[in-house]
């Protein structure tokens, strides 16, 4: 079955100068450290930066997120990045990365420029942990929220994203489901048609309530399958959290094929302790391999934390995504 990611081409700003510089970027990692040119978001190379060596390739496009390998790399976002392309990881996922400043976010999407590797998402609004957002179609609310999906159109250039993470937030306990999921459709129809234009995409993510996220509107993959469909935008799709719906639903495997032409992004963590794969219950070289047999080429955001501490914390991080990827 054709997936999105494969059968729409990223719309993003300037793709066609980012493709450039990323085949440059992964030519040169993959020869070792040498002077590379790099191109700025115009195409035009602009300076040489040294590029590191691969140690490996990934099948997959893993992303790790800033501070899980600050022992090894140290804090500057940079030195965080290098390191990450030297072990073979070709995407970044990072929540926070609104909340950067826009120095930081002009700095990192250039290092991602030059060193071949793609955006994966960040969160795109103020999530409403405990009381109702979305659902409970407050004007006010909604334009706050449509607000900040605007603002959002600008951080994701800077760093040449497609992606961005929306929780619809809290339910509304006196107001009937229905009515509820009638004043999210309207939100997110507003919202796509606010990213269309630019070909960036919301991808609503599900949440276990049994344990993370108690009280939150949204948390089936058929539940946001049905949404998606009443937004009928190619800027409205699933974030699919292997972590949040092994608690929920399990099933993974045959629940992902369910969902599969909505789905537009993935992220990991292992259940129990949502720690990198191999420290609980999924097996991941079956998921992995299976969504790989599937064309996705999109990214898998590593939404977890290390389940050791310090440097030997941080390679056991390593060698379980070596260990995940290595499926026949």
């Amino acid at each position: 079955m054709k997936h999105p990611e494969t059968g729409h081409e990223d719309g993003a700003v300037n793709r066609r100068a980012f493709v450039r510089s990323s085949a440059a970027a992964v030519a040169a990692a993959a020869i070792g450290p040498c002077e590379a040119g790099t191109a700025n978001r115009e195409g035009a190379v602009t300076a040489t930066a040294r590029v590191p060596q691969a140690r490996r390739q990934f099948r997959l496009r893993y992303a790790p997120h800033f501070g899980m390998f600050s022992q090894h790399a140290g804090d500057d976002l940079v030195a965080q990045l290098e390191f990450m392309r030297a072990e073979g990881f070709t995407a970044l996922e990072d929540n926070e990365l609104k909340e950067r400043s826009v120095a930081d976010q002009e700095r990192i999407g250039r290092t991602l420029d030059r060193l071949g590797m793609r955006m994966g998402v960040f969160v795109a609004h103020t999530i409403a942990w405990n009381e109702p957002n979305l659902a409970a179609g407050d004007s006010a609310k909604r334009e706050t929220f449509l607000r900040e999906v605007r603002e959002s159109v600008d951080v994701a250039k800077r760093v040449n994203a497609k992606w961005m993470t929306v929780v619809p937030g809290h339910v509304d306990s006196r107001l009937e489901l229905s009515y509820q999921t009638a004043h999210i459709v309207e939100s997110l129809k507003r919202a796509a048609a606010i990213l269309e234009p630019h070909g960036l995409v919301i991808v609503i993510e599900p949440l276990n309530t049994l344990r993370d996220h108690p009280g939150q509107f949204l948390t089936r993959v058929p539940q946001a399958h049905m949404i998606c469909k009443a937004v009928a935008s190619p800027s409205c799709k699933i974030l699919f959290d292997l972590y949040h719906q092994q608690i929920t639903e399990g099933n993974l495997i045959p629940n992902i094929d369910a969902a599969w032409d909505e789905i537009a992004y993935f992220q990991v963590g292992d259940n129990p302790g949502r720690k990198e794969p191999g420290t609980g219950e999924v097996n991941f070289q079956n998921v992995f391999r299976h969504i790989h047999s599937k064309g996705y080429t999109g990214v898998v955001g590593m939404e977890h934390g290390n389940s050791k501490p310090g440097r030997e914390g941080e390679r056991a991080v390593i060698d379980a995504y070596v260990a995940a990827d290595a499926w026949r």
